[in-house]
């Protein structure tokens, strides 16, 4: 009879080359990644949750308190660190199926450490402890229309769309959201497939046309960008019925909500109307284009 100790050694195995990944993206991002526990820590990550996410004066949008008791319990809070400074964090606890799911509620980088792959490495960081604890799935939110989070989450680590919620954390006072809604799409990584371990070793092809079943003949955009940044909708009878379409997103939505947020909020409209209708229908977002299109596959009679 076997023994059954190659299962745990083989998962040992995936862990710590994982872990060797993480650490290759930290050293190409200039950074070391640090699991936090101890309060004047944790009091810096929230200094860089508020910078982020723009709090508003005196209003931090997560507690110290809060933090420590995640951290204490065994939950994830790590950082990315440049000498004595923190650029990126990233804060996640255990989910549902108990053993099986962690969720990263929060992960952020500083806008000076931006292009750097910080946040890349993070991530990678966080599957490698999460493969450590025998989890298989990695759950997180992010809103649909930042283009450069759905490029990472989608293209680089292979993360896939599972439902889009409107207004998923009600109204959010700060210097992103205010007045926008907040309308988030979960996304679920399966970390222990070999697609996943693939996507986390070595970026996905990152031309457009790079798309998994599907040729651009068969392709049809529902939801492109105007030459004056507005959203343009495409007629109903153009794409109702195709395979594969196209979803774009606006080239810098950030930008758009400090200078017009009427025309941010249109996006928003236009994005939840098609987007979150594909997908609640049943259609699966395929990938993410370099030019900021989702890929979304359905099946049409």
């Amino acid at each position: 009879m076997m023994s059954g100790h190659a299962e745990p050694a083989a998962e040992t195995a995936a862990a710590d080359a994982a872990m060797e990944v993480a650490r290759t993206a930290a050293r190409r991002a200039g950074v070391e990644l640090r699991m936090l526990s101890e309060p004047a820590e944790l009091a810096m990550v929230v200094d860089v949750v508020d910078e982020v996410w723009q709090a508003p004066p005196g209003h931090s949008l997560i507690p110290v308190e809060e933090l420590r008791a995640l951290a204490h319990a065994g939950n994830y809070v790590a950082a990315a660190v440049d000498e004595s400074r923190l650029l990126g964090v990233a804060v996640g606890f255990f989910a549902a199926p108990v053993g099986t799911a962690l969720h990263s509620h929060m992960a952020g980088v500083v806008g000076s450490a931006r292009g750097r792959g910080v946040g890349y490495a993070l991530k990678l960081h966080q599957r490698a402890w999460a493969l450590e604890r025998g989890l298989s799935e990695i759950t997180w939110t992010f809103d649909p229309l930042v283009r450069r989070n759905a490029y990472v989450n989608l293209a680089k680590l292979g993360a896939r769309p599972r439902e889009y919620v409107v207004d998923f954390y009600g109204e959010i006072d700060d210097g992103l959201n205010a007045g926008q809604g907040s309308d988030r799409v979960v996304v679920a990584w399966d970390i222990t497939t070999s697609a996943g371990v693939q996507a986390s070793a070595e970026p996905r092809a990152e031309t457009d046309a790079s798309m998994p079943t599907a040729t651009w003949s068969d392709v049809v955009p529902a939801l492109t960008e105007s030459e004056s940044g507005n959203p343009e909708i495409a007629p109903g009878a153009a794409w109702s019925r195709a395979r594969t379409v196209l979803v774009q997103t606006p080239s810098d939505i950030e930008g758009l909500r400090r200078i017009d947020p009427a025309t941010a909020w249109s996006w928003r409209v236009a994005v939840r109307d098609i987007l979150g209708e594909l997908l609640a229908e049943g259609a699966a977002v395929t990938g993410f284009t370099r030019s900021g299109s989702y890929v979304v596959e359905r099946n049409v009679s």
